[in-house]
C-alpha cells in the first residue's frame, strides 16, 4: 500500500460503512451517514494539523493549552456528490472556506467532464481538501487536485468514502504528493466503472434520483 493512502478501519467508521452500503437504506438514513463518515473520517484526516501553546483563563486558575497554530483550510467537494461530504467537515471546522468543483462523467467514454470551477480566492494561504465519496476510475478527481493546484494551495488531501484499486493507482500515479483518506477499498471496477460491491450511485442516493 502506498504510504500516502490511508484506509480508515475505525469501527465506527465501518459499522456506518455496512448501512451505507445496504441497498435498503433509504435516502435520508443515507445522506446522514455519509455525512457522518466524512465527519469521523476529517477527524484522522487533520491529525497533523500544527498547534501553538496559549494560556487560558479557567474560572480556577491559568490553564496552559493549545490551539490550531493559524491554519487555513479550504474544503473543496466535487459536484454533485461530494456535497454530501461538507456538513459533517464543517461541524468540525466551522471557519473553513468552501469552493465547488463540478465535473460528470461522460456516459459513453466514462472520462471527467468538467463544468465548474469556483475556489476561494486565497487558495494559496490554504490547506486544501476535495471530497468525492466515490473514487472509481479516478479521472474526476485527478483532473479536480490538477485544476487546484493551478492556485498554488500550502496542501491538498483527498477524502474519499469508497475507493476502487483501479481509481487509487491511477490517482496516486498522477499525484504522489496528494494523500488520500478512504474509508473502504472495493474488489475492482465493473464493465461500467461501477466500483464492485460498493454502494451504488452515491450521488442518486444522496438526493433521491434515480
Amino acid at each position: 500500500m502506498n504510504k500516502n493512502v490511508f484506509i480508515m478501519d475505525h469501527p465506527l467508521i465501518q459499522h456506518k460503512l455496512s448501512i451505507l452500503r445496504d441497498e435498503k437504506t433509504g435516502t435520508k438514513q443515507f445522506r446522514e451517514l455519509i455525512s457522518e463518515i466524512a465527519m469521523l473520517m476529517c477527524y484522522d484526516a487533520t491529525r497533523d494539523l500544527p498547534l501553538k501553546n496559549v494560556s487560558v483563563k479557567t474560572p480556577v486558575d491559568i490553564a496552559n493549552a493549545k490551539q490550531l497554530d493559524g491554519r487555513k483550510m479550504a474544503i473543496v467537494p466535487i459536484l454533485r456528490a461530494g456535497l454530501g461530504m461538507v456538513d459533517g467537515i464543517t461541524s468540525l471546522i466551522p471557519s473553513c472556506r468552501i469552493g465547488h468543483i463540478g465535473m460528470y462523467r461522460d456516459p459513453v467514454t466514462h472520462k471527467p467532464v468538467d463544468y465548474y470551477c469556483k475556489l476561494p480566492s486565497d487558495l494559496e494561504d490554504r490547506d486544501v481538501f476535495l471530497l468525492d465519496p466515490m473514487l472509481a476510475t479516478g479521472g474526476s478527481a485527478i483532473d479536480a487536485v490538477s485544476r487546484i493546484k493551478e492556485f498554488n494551495p500550502k496542501r491538498i488531501k483527498f477524502m474519499c468514502i469508497i475507493a476502487a484499486p483501479e481509481g487509487l493507482k491511477a490517482f496516486t500515479e498522477a499525484h504522489p504528493d496528494v494523500p488520500v483518506y478512504c474509508a473502504g477499498l472495493d474488489d475492482h471496477l465493473n464493465e461500467h466503472c461501477y466500483i464492485v460491491p460498493g454502494l451504488g450511485d452515491a450521488g442518486d442516493r444522496i438526493f433521491g434520483t434515480k
